[in-house]
C-alpha cells in the first residue's frame, strides 16, 4: 500500500469562469473518498485531500476516480506528482502557456479581421457611412445580408471553442460562462439565419424590411470577437502572476563545475549532481543544490531564499543552500540533498500549492458564482420575454436585451477576484522571505490582533554569547584565558559561549588538568597549577569560596540584566564575573514597536526565571510576559487568549513551539533551520523576526485587494445586469447594445487581474 500524501495536486484543464471551479469544488468535495478539495481558477489546480484509507488499493485508481469525475463535468484533468521536478512542470506549463497564447492571437486576428468590416457593413448606413451600391439594404438586401453571414461565419468558426464547451455543460444542466456567450451569439446567428432566408423568399417588400430588421449578425460576430480580447488580455496578465516563480525557478544554474577524484574539474548539468559530489563554487556563482562546505570561505548572498541584505560567512563545515550566490571566494562543497530535495525546491513547491489554496473569503464568491450562471439565464429569458409581450418590443429588440443579459453578466470577475490575489500575494511573499502555505494563512495574518513571540531562538539570536567580563586583582585576558582553558573541555552551551568570547579577543586557553563537570553547578579543574572553579554561587561556596556583598550586588545587577553569571575562583578566592546571554536579535525592537504601531498586542512566552524573561523583555519593548513555560503550557495560553475572543499569532522556532504553532490561528516559524520550519506553522520567516511585521502587512494589503476587487466584481453585475435587462428604456433611455455588454464583460475580468497584479509592488 502507497502513503497517503497528504495533498494530491492536479492540473484542470477547460475551466471559463467561477461557476467552473465552484462546480468542480462541489463535486469533488462530493466524492467518497475524499476528504477535502479546492479548484483554484485562477492557476486552473485542484488540491485534493485523500480520506482516510483512500489509497489502500493503490495511487492509480484514486487519480483514475478524480479524473473520470472531472471528465464527466466537462473538463480534463492530469495529475501532478509530488516528486516531479518542479523546474520540469514549470518549463512544460510555460510550453502549454506560449501556445495557448499564441493560439488565441490567432484567432484574434482572423475574429476583427472579418468582425470589423462586419460592423462597418451592417452599421455604415445608420452611422452616415458610404457603402458600396451592391451593399445597400435597400437596393440589394439578399447581397447585404449573404455579405453579412460570410463574415460572420470565419468568426463564429475561429470562436467555436465557446460553442463546443458552452453548450455541452448548458446540456447536462452546469452552464459556465461559455454557455451564456454560447447561447446569447447563437440565438442573434440562429435569428439572423431566419430573416435572411425570409429575405431570399420575401413576396412582399414589408417581408424584406422585417428581414432586414432581424440582422444581427454583428452583434454575434462582434461578440465573439470582443470576449475573446477579453480573455485574451486576462490571460497575458495572468502570466506575470507567476513572475516570483519564474525568479525561483532561476535562482539555480544549468551547468556545475564538478571536482573529479584526481583533482581536475569537469561542467556537467546540475540534474547529473549526486549526493556526495564535490563542487568548485566560483565567485559570483549561484549554489547549484543543498550542502556543506568541504574547503575554503566565503560570503554567500542569501537574499534569494531569505530576503536578507547582509552577506553572510561560510567555511568548511558549513551548511550552504540552492539558490544562494557566491559573493567573494571560491569553495568547494559537497552535495547532500539535490533536485526535489533542496529547501529551494520544497520553496517553490509550497509556493505552488498556496498559490492554488483558497482563502475562507473565497467560499462567498464560490457559493454566488455556482448559481450565478442559471440565474442569469432565468433573468435573460424573463426580460426578454417581459419586453415582448408586456413591453411590445420587436422581436429583434427583445432578443437584444436576452442576448446582453447573458453577455454582461459572466461571473468571470467573481471567480478570479480572491485566487488573483492570493498567487499575487503568496508569489510576492515568498520573494519577501515570507512563506505563506495556503490562503488561509494569508488571509487570517492579515486579520491577526494578538501576537505572542517565544523568547530564545526568536526574539533572541538562540546562540548564547559572553557579553560581559570583570576581573578584580588580576588583568581580564588573563581571568578569560584561565576561564576559557575550563571550558574548552566542557560541552555545556555556555562553553562555547565563553570559548567563542576569548577567540575573538585573541586570548586562547591553557592545558587543564583534573578536570571535573559538577552537574548544574559549573567545572573544575588546574591550569597552570592553579586551582580554578567556574561557574554559579552554590559552586563557590560549597568549596569555601565567599562572596562579598560587592561581589553579590554585581551578581544581582547582572541577573537583572537577563544575563546569566559565571564566578571564576582562584586559589581560593573570586577573581572574576563573566556575564553569558542569548542577545536580542537587533532587529528585535524595532520589529515589536512596529507591531504595536499596527495595533498588535504583543506578548512573550519563555521557560526562563521570571527576572532573565523580564529583562529580556523590558529590551524588546514587550510588557507583558508569562516566564517559566513549559511547551505545553504555551498551547494553553495561546488557547485562554483566543477563548478571549482574540485572533492569535504564534511566533515560534518551529521545533518546541509546535503545539503552541498549531493552536494558534497562525503559526509562524522562523526559518533559520529551513527544514524543520518547513513542517512547522503556517507561515515560514525565512527573513527572521522582521518577516512576521512583511506578514501582517502583506495579509493586511491582500485583504484589502480582494474585498476591491470582489466590490467591483459585485457593483458591476448590480449596475449593469438591470441595465442590459432594459430598465433605461423604461425612462425613455437607450437599450445596451450587445456588442457593449461583451465589452464591458471583459473589462470586468481584465480589471480584477490588473488589480491583483498592484500586490507585485507590495513592499
Amino acid at each position: 500500500m502507497e502513503k497517503c500524501p497528504d495533498i494530491l495536486r492536479f492540473r484542470i484543464e477547460g475551466m471559463a469562469c467561477g461557476a467552473c471551479s465552484a462546480r468542480s469544488q462541489r463535486a469533488l468535495n462530493a466524492m467518497e473518498h475524499i476528504d477535502s478539495a479546492t479548484v483554484s481558477l485562477a492557476d486552473g489546480t485542484a488540491q485534493i485531500r485523500p480520506a482516510e484509507g483512500a489509497l489502500e488499493g493503490g495511487l492509480e485508481p484514486f487519480i483514475e476516480e478524480v479524473t473520470e469525475r472531472v471528465h464527466r463535468l466537462g473538463f480534463t484533468a492530469s495529475y501532478l506528482p509530488p516528486d516531479a521536478d518542479e523546474h520540469d512542470l514549470w518549463e512544460s506549463e510555460q510550453e502549454k502557456t506560449r501556445a495557448d497564447l499564441a493560439l488565441r492571437r490567432r484567432r484574434l486576428f482572423t475574429e476583427f479581421l472579418f468582425a470589423v468590416p462586419l460592423v462597418f457593413v451592417a452599421m455604415g448606413s445608420h452611422w452616415g457611412l458610404p457603402l458600396p451600391s451592391f451593399l445597400d439594404m435597400h437596393e440589394s438586401p439578399l447581397v447585404f445580408a449573404l455579405f453579412q453571414l460570410f463574415l460572420t461565419l470565419p468568426v463564429i468558426w475561429s470562436g467555436r471553442d465557446f460553442y463546443r464547451h458552452g453548450i455541452p455543460l448548458l446540456l447536462r444542466g452546469a452552464p459556465n460562462m461559455d454557455s451564456l456567450v454560447a447561447m446569447g451569439t447563437g440565438a442573434a446567428l440562429l435569428y439572423s439565419l431566419w430573416s435572411t432566408f425570409e429575405i431570399a423568399f420575401a413576396v412582399t417588400p414589408e417581408t424584406v424590411h422585417a428581414g432586414v430588421s432581424g440582422l444581427y449578425y454583428e452583434s454575434a460576430g462582434m461578440l465573439i470577437a470582443l470576449i475573446s480580447l477579453g480573455k485574451y488580455m486576462e490571460a497575458v496578465s495572468r502570466t506575470r502572476t507567476s513572475e516570483a516563480i519564474r525568479g525561483l525557478m532561476e535562482l539555480t544554474p544549468e551547468q556545475v563545475e564538478r571536482v573529479l577524484e584526481d583533482g581536475s574539474v569537469r561542467e556537467i548539468p546540475v540534474r547529473a549532481v549526486m549526493p556526495g559530489d564535490r563542487l568548485l563554487i566560483k565567485p559570483g556563482a549561484r549554489i547549484p543544490v543543498d550542502g556543506e562546505v568541504a574547503e575554503g570561505s566565503s560570503s554567500l548572498d542569501m537574499s534569494s531564499l531569505t530576503g536578507e541584505s547582509l552577506p553572510v560567512e561560510v567555511a568548511a563545515g558549513d551548511e550552504v543552500n540552492a539558490g544562494t550566490l557566491n559573493i567573494s571566494g571560491s569553495f568547494v562543497m559537497e552535495a547532500k540533498r539535490v533536485g526535489a530535495d533542496t529547501a529551494l525546491a520544497r520553496i517553490i513547491h509550497l509556493v505552488r500549492e498556496a498559490q492554488g489554496s483558497k482563502a475562507p473569503i473565497a467560499g462567498m464568491a464560490d457559493r454566488i458564482s455556482l448559481y450565478f450562471v442559471p440565474a442569469v439565464i432565468a433573468v435573460a429569458v424573463l426580460a426578454a420575454l417581459l419586453w415582448l409581450f408586456a413591453g411590445h418590443l420587436p422581436f429583434g429588440e427583445a432578443l437584444r436585451v436576452f442576448v446582453s443579459v447573458l453577455v454582461v453578466a459572466c461571473p468571470c470577475a467573481l471567480g478570479l477576484a480572491t485566487p488573483m490575489s492570493i498567487m499575487v500575494a503568496t508569489g510576492r511573499g515568498a520573494q519577501l522571505g515570507v512563506l505563506m502555505k495556503n490562503g488561509t494563512a494569508l488571509e487570517h495574518s492579515g486579520r491577526l490582533d494578538t501576537l505572542v513571540f517565544d523568547k530564545t531562538g526568536t526574539l533572541t539570536e538562540g546562540r548564547p554569547r559572553l557579553m560581559s567580563l570583570y576581573a578584580e586583582d588580576m588583568a581580564e585576558e588573563e581571568a578569560l584565558a584561565l576561564a576559557a582553558s575550563l571550558e574548552a573541555v566542557s560541552e555545556h552551551p555556555l562553553a562555547r559561549a565563553v570559548l567563542e568570547g576569548a577567540r575573538e579577543r585573541g586570548v586562547s586557553p591553557s592545558a587543564v588538568e583534573g578536570f571535573r563537570a559538577l552537574g548544574g553547578q559549573g567545572v573544575t579543574g588546574t591550569v597552570n597549577g592553579r586551582a580554578l572553579y567556574l561557574g554559579n554561587e552554590s559552586l563557590l561556596e560549597e568549596n569555601g569560596v565567599a562572596l562579598s556583598s560587592e561581589w553579590k550586588a554585581r551578581l544581582t545587577a547582572l541577573a537583572d540584566e537577563g544575563r546569566t553569571p559565571l564566578l571564576l575562583a582562584a586559589d581560593g578566592r573570586i577573581v572574576a564575573m563573566l556575564g553569558v546571554a542569548d542577545p536580542l536579535r537587533e532587529e528585535t525592537p524595532g520589529v515589536i514597536s512596529d507591531l504595536r504601531a499596527m495595533g498588535c498586542r504583543v506578548m512573550m512566552l519563555s521557560g526562563d526565571n521570571e527576572r532573565t524573561a523580564r529583562a529580556v523583555a523590558a529590551k524588546a519593548g514587550i510588557d507583558e510576559v508569562v516566564a517559566g513555560v513549559r511547551p505545553d503550557g504555551k498551547e494553553k495560553v495561546i488557547a485562554a487568549l483566543q477563548a478571549e475572543g482574540r485572533l492569535v499569532g504564534m511566533v515560534g522556532d518551529g521545533i518546541n513551539d509546535a503545539p503552541a504553532l498549531a493552536r494558534a490561528h497562525v503559526g509562524m516559524a522562523m526559518g533559520s533551520g529551513i527544514d524543520v520550519a518547513m513542517e512547522a506553522g503556517d507561515v515560514v520567516l525565512l527573513c527572521g523576526i522582521s518577516g512576521v511585521k512583511t506578514a501582517l502587512a502583506l495579509g493586511r494589503a491582500t485583504l484589502s485587494n480582494i474585498r476591491l476587487s470582489l466590490f467591483w466584481a459585485f457593483a458591476y453585475n448590480i449596475l449593469l445586469v438591470p441595465v442590459a435587462a432594459g430598465v433605461l428604456l423604461l425612462f425613455g433611455g437607450p437599450a445596451m447594445s450587445p456588442m457593449l455588454a461583451g465589452a464591458a464583460m471583459s473589462l470586468s475580468s481584465v480589471s480584477v487581474v490588473l488589480n491583483a497584479l498592484r500586490l507585485r509592488t507590495f513592499r
